[in-house]
């Protein structure tokens, strides 16, 4: 039987849950706590979640509520409390924290966490374990009586008085896992759309502790650590402090993302940023939109060409991966206005391009001034927008195709120069995505899955239907995409390949000479040419896919070269020696 036992339930499996943990550990520390953790995804079966806790059999259960796994969660809390009666269940979370006395009148939870969780968590499982009145515990709504009760916040927590809850033993249970990691908490501005700025000033870790801990990701070669802080670069010398130390000590290995405010870059701190080490850094962009009326009552500081200017400086050496956000449903952005703004953010060429979907939060400007705009969003957690007085239900239906086609074939880096010379034929890229996604949905494409090169084929489809272009140029752009990302074992029955079988020989003759492999491949140096044959690639094309130009071109794919995010970043080398020595030994 376990006493106590925090539940977190993720969006996916690669995600970690930081609260839990620090919430355990705070208790620990501070209360000589003994609590269990337990994570699961929204992906799994209600009925084994439900099992797993059950055979716990925990005397108090707690649960990190977000509007990703809050449905979930009650409907965990209502077959819990039949299977077990006795077992005290609290909530806690950004979902619950606004309106505790609706979530307890709503669902079978006993008590509802309010705010930041680590000492009020710590506080109630004390009490509850030591028979003290719950009315003890500060910042929590509980039923008494038949009413809810709520009690007085307590101060906010220095943010000292966390734990880093990371040590080399559960490492190994995080090892697929992204670390997330928080060296401050709030947020100096108000979106209306966002609640991270309500209530409390911004609170920081001292800098002596960040180091102390970025030493540790560092040293254990940890592979991503991503900041959760709402904008990190809120206070210059702060965030240049952390930025300046992590390129001190760079083990060359580990990747750290940032959520930060572009516009508040400077000069001095956009050149330091462009000389970092690629990969070192991602950033996450939040645009939301380009239109000066909507950002002017969501209350974002955007200056669309100050912010135009910036991306670009950060992307002149193309070292950091940029996410750029937008987000569907804002005040006065409707359809056609919307399809600008994704022009827009589109021309910066973002590494990722986030289209997102309004959620109504409770609590948030949006959400309190729903009516004014004429927002209406789903009743149920995450409270997606289903149409504005701007955009209708059935334009929004259209952009989530849309978003789709987006995460296919923008998102996924698979096929940059084909959406290049595809997006060359439209009066914008919002055109060619709207175009496309009616088509994917026409065909019934998105009623299935598929597998990559699938998606490759669809897109060949597509592009028959528009009567533009060349065959062979869309062919040849599909090769160089296909193995820009990976060694293809099979291709599609459309693309034509013969260029390759006329080479093959000289392929294999080039693995086979040692100065070939130190010159252009020497981290396959110690491998033999099959070995290197079947590990890196040489394609050949009727025309060069850097120029265009129509030459017969050879290029090197090196797959070893990829970065530790998976995203296509491998070596490629155009090989003209290659074509000059057949042409010397057809000679001979």
């Amino acid at each position: 039987m376990t006493t106590s036992l925090l539940v977190g339930i993720n969006a996916k499996y690669i995600h970690s849950n930081l609260a839990i943990r620090s919430i355990r550990d705070y208790g620990k520390q501070h209360f000589n706590l003994s609590i269990e953790l337990a994570e699961y995804t929204i992906n799994q079966q209600p009925d084994f979640i439900l099992a797993q806790i059950y055979q716990n059999m925990p005397k108090i259960l707690g649960f990190s509520c977000y509007i990703w796994n809050y449905e979930l969660i009650k409907r965990l809390v209502s077959e819990l409390k039949k299977l077990l009666p006795d077992t005290f269940i609290f909530l806690g979370g950004p979902e619950v924290t606004y309106d505790p006395e609706q979530v307890l009148s709503s669902t079978k939870a006993d008590c509802v966490v309010i705010g930041e969780g680590e000492k009020s968590c710590g506080e109630l499982i004390r009490a509850l374990l030591t028979g003290k009145p719950l009315s003890t515990v500060a910042g929590i709504a509980f039923r008494e009586s038949g009413k809810v009760s709520l009690t007085p916040s307590g101060p906010p927590l220095s943010m000292s008085e966390l734990p880093f809850v990371y040590d080399q033993e559960n490492l190994s249970d995080l090892e697929h896992r992204i670390i997330y990691y928080e060296s401050s908490r709030g947020c100096p501005f108000r979106c209306q759309y966002c609640l991270s700025g309500e209530g409390n000033q911004v609170r920081f870790l001292p800098l002596s502790e960040v180091y102390r801990h970025l030493d540790f990701f560092l040293a254990h070669n940890v592979r991503q650590v991503k900041f959760v802080d709402r904008t990190f670069n809120c206070n210059k010398q702060y965030a240049m402090s952390i930025w300046k130390y992590l390129q001190e000590h760079d083990n060359g290995v580990t990747n750290f993302h940032f959520e930060i405010a572009a516009e508040l870059l400077d000069e001095d701190t956009i050149a330091f940023l462009q000389r970092i080490r690629k990969g070192f850094f991602q950033f996450e962009i939040g645009v939301q939109s380009t239109n000066p009326k909507t950002l002017e009552h969501i209350q974002r500081i955007t200056k669309i060409d100050l912010l135009r200017d910036i991306i670009k400086k950060l992307q002149k050496n193309q070292n950091i991966h940029l996410h750029l956000d937008l987000i569907i449903g804002l005040p006065y952005e409707g359809y056609q206005r919307f399809g600008k703004s994704f022009d827009d953010v589109y021309a910066l060429s973002p590494d990722q391009l986030q289209v997102g979907f309004l959620k109504l939060l409770k609590g948030s400007g949006l959400y309190r001034n729903r009516e004014k705009y004429g927002i209406v969003s789903s009743d149920y957690a995450p409270y997606e927008v289903l149409y504005t007085d701007d955009l209708s239900y059935a334009e929004l239906l259209k952009l989530k195709m849309v978003e789709e086609m987006v995460e296919v074939y923008y998102n996924s880096n698979r096929f940059r120069l084909l959406l290049s010379y595809l997006t060359s034929f439209y009066s914008s890229p919002f055109r060619f995505f709207e175009e496309l996604a009616s088509f994917y949905q026409k065909e019934g494409h998105h009623l299935r899955a598929h597998s990559n090169l699938e998606y490759y084929t669809i897109l060949y489809q597509y592009f028959r239907t528009i009567r533009k272009g060349s065959e062979e140029q869309f062919q040849q752009y599909a090769l160089f995409d296909l193995y820009s990302h990976e060694k293809a074992k099979r291709l599609p029955e459309w693309l034509d390949n013969s260029a390759q079988e006329i080479y093959k020989k000289r392929i294999y003759r080039f693995y086979e000479n040692k100065d070939n492999i130190l010159r252009y491949l020497p981290q396959y140096a110690q491998m033999d040419e099959k070995q290197i044959y079947r590990s890196a690639h040489i394609q050949v094309f009727h025309a060069s896919p850097f120029t265009g130009e129509k030459k017969v071109t050879p290029v090197l794919f090196n797959y070893k070269n990829c970065d530790l995010l998976g995203n296509a970043a491998h070596t490629v080398i155009e090989l003209p020696d290659l074509l000059e020595a057949e042409q010397t030994n057809s000679q001979s």
